[in-house]
């Protein structure tokens, strides 16, 4: 096992969605909403060397990578049956209210509001939501103060 600082200077953990069909869309909302830069964005049939996927994959995305600050959210269309994210969520931690007001109301479009945006006990603002890709975001606007 490695020393516990160089696990952190070597680790980081990466957020990797599935989409059924709309993975290129997805991100290039993120990308907006978010301030982010599309690095990668590669099609199944853009893949080298001799892969084995249906027809219908061709033009589907086989793997994104989407730079957002300092962190990588990446995706792909999935293979095979889709079900939809349960049991996790993606959480943007945005140190100004009216940014993460403005991310939240931009990500809320044509989704569902989990929890509205407001003020908890360690946030000035708050809130979940699942946006129309299906995938279900935390935006968390923390106080100062030991709450993580």
């Amino acid at each position: 096992m490695l020393p516990r600082r160089t696990q952190e200077l070597a680790m980081k953990l990466n957020p990797y969605l599935n989409f059924d069909g709309t993975c290129q869309d997805a991100m290039e909302t993120y990308a907006k909403i978010l301030g982010g830069e599309i690095l990668a964005l590669m099609r199944f049939d853009e893949m080298p060397g001799d892969q084995d996927f249906p027809p219908e994959m061709a033009k589907k995305i086989a793997h994104a990578r989407l730079k957002i600050g300092e962190s990588i959210l990446m995706a792909s269309d999935a293979q095979g049956p889709y079900a939809p994210m349960q049991g996790t969520s993606i959480t943007l931690n945005i140190p100004e209210p009216e940014k993460a007001e403005a991310a939240y109301n931009a990500l809320l479009q044509g989704g569902n509001s989990l929890m509205p945006l407001e003020e908890t006990f360690w946030a000035h603002k708050f809130g979940m939501l699942t946006d129309r890709f299906g995938t279900r975001w935390m935006v968390n606007c923390e106080k100062p103060g030991d709450w993580s």
